[in-house]
């Protein structure tokens, strides 16, 4: 008969680790897969236009190649868990640091469009990867006082990681005079934009190494002298660490391995309700366009006439705006909550999309929007971006990891996670396509989703904030 006795408590819970700058520096390396997510999800965007030169190719088949990634993504998203539960965390982001160097590397030196389009899947099974690790290890090692601000760390680092990808491109493309296909150290430019994340990868790779494994999967593989030197490292010398030891062991236990079929909700609705508002909140999120900033916008002001280097300087304000946007998201988040903030976003890229919508309405003349408007769709491009980072970017991952009841939170997160992917896909995928019949009425499209994510919230989704999770079912 098993025992459900509860362990003896640990102290773990109000514990400070001794050298918390040491804590710190193992969550900003763990959280450096989040710096490479985003700088490689960005990166390509100063890489459309000559790609589309230099293969002669129309805006479908350009579209499939920059969204290819995104396939990759979804793989690795769904097997790294399970990988990582096998190998350990550790190795998982090494494997993640090898993918991104190779991916860099065939990315820049590609021999045909065939061959880009595989280095970048697999850029995209490093991102999968690198997305889930990051936040799981972070978790994991976090003391449960600072565990909040450290697991911040990935969503800072993603942004971050967008913004720095998005300035090496533009001193790039001045480097080589204006010309994503000018000669730059014996290639082209948008080769060497895309080669450069060779560096932050090795840099991840050797961080991987200087870093411990995580205690849970030490204590599953039954190294618990090795886990409790860690847990004293990470949690403090002053936490009970045998009593430690036997909490994680307990929870361990006691955790229910959800499926497939635990969100099965009978009836014509195929899914439980909950599991249908964690689809809607990912699809929302992305249906409103916001990777279309990120993987076209350098390809979206030249389309209305600005200059090529102008357009990746706007590229690289729009990605400042981003952080600035999480910030505010990261400090009121808790303080707020989640469904106002979600609100507050979406009355906000409303008005920015719209403002957009409006703006791509008119004809150009010589070749560029008319200087009300240009400066009009400048300007709300950038507030749609600072109302989306301080709202759906991280309220909707804060949802997504506390909505769910216990016996189906990790089952209906890889299934929210998945929908997240293929909406990402289908907006890049359609972008370029869309934008060549009416750039305006694209904008309209995504104006509308962001208007029904108002009601959407108001009806469906509820508060999280100073609930535990124990709360959700």
């Amino acid at each position: 008969m098993t025992s459900t006795a509860q362990p003896p408590k640990s102290g773990a819970r109000a514990a400070h680790p001794e050298h918390l700058g040491h804590v710190i520096f193992i969550a900003a390396a763990a959280a450096m897969g989040g710096f490479l997510f985003g700088y490689d999800s960005s990166v390509i965007n100063g890489a459309v236009e000559a790609i589309r030169d230099r293969y002669d190719i129309g805006s479908a088949a350009l579209a499939q190649v920059i969204a290819i990634a995104l396939i990759g993504c979804a793989i690795g998203a769904a097997y790294a868990g399970r990988i990582a539960d096998r190998i350990g965390r550790i190795r998982v982001m090494q494997i993640a640091a090898v993918l991104f160097m190779v991916s860099a590397v065939g990315s820049a030196l590609p021999f045909a469009l065939w061959d880009f389009a595989l280095w970048r899947v697999i850029g995209g099974f490093a991102i999968g990867m690198a997305s889930v690790i990051g936040p799981a290890y972070i978790a994991e090692v976090a003391p449960p006082a600072y565990r909040g601000r450290l697991g911040s760390f990935q969503q800072a680092a993603i942004v971050i990681g967008i913004a720095i990808s998005q300035l090496v491109n533009w001193g790039l493309l001045n480097a080589a005079g204006g010309d994503q296909r000018g000669e730059l150290m014996g290639l082209e430019a948008w080769q060497v934009m895309l080669g450069v994340m060779v560096v932050p990868a090795v840099l991840y790779g050797m961080l991987s190494f200087a870093i411990p494994e995580s205690p849970r999967f030490l204590i599953s593989v039954g190294k618990d002298e090795r886990a409790r030197e860690i847990l004293a490292e990470v949690e403090g010398k002053e936490v009970d660490l045998d009593a430690r030891v036997l909490e994680i062991e307990h929870a361990m236990k006691s955790e229910h391995k959800s499926t497939f079929k635990d969100l099965l909700g009978g009836g014509g609705f195929f899914f439980k309700p909950i599991v249908w508002v964690g689809i809607g909140l990912s699809v929302f999120q992305q249906f409103v366009g916001i990777n279309v900033a990120f993987y076209y916008s350098s390809t979206l002001w030249q389309s209305v006439g600005v200059d090529p280097t102008d357009s990746f300087f706007y590229s690289f304000t729009t990605s400042i705006i981003n952080i600035v946007g999480t910030v505010i998201a990261m400090i009121f988040v808790d303080r707020i909550g989640r469904r106002p903030l979600a609100l507050i976003g979406s009355v906000g890229m409303v008005v920015g999309l719209a403002l957009e919508a409006w703006a791509f309405s008119f004809d150009l003349v010589d070749g560029k929007l008319p200087s009300t408007q240009g400066w009009v769709a400048l300007i709300a491009a950038h507030v749609f971006v600072l109302f989306f980072a301080l709202s759906w970017g991280v309220v909707v991952w804060v949802f997504l990891g506390e909505m769910f009841p216990n016996k189906i939170r990790a089952a209906a997160l890889g299934v929210a996670a998945s929908a997240q992917w293929i909406a990402n896909w289908a907006i890049t995928a359609s972008f370029p396509s869309l934008a060549d019949w009416n750039l305006s009425a694209t904008y309209v499209i995504y104006t509308v989703f962001a208007a029904l994510s108002i009601p959407f919230v108001l009806k469906f989704v509820k508060e999280t904030k100073g609930k535990t999770l124990e709360e959700m079912g």
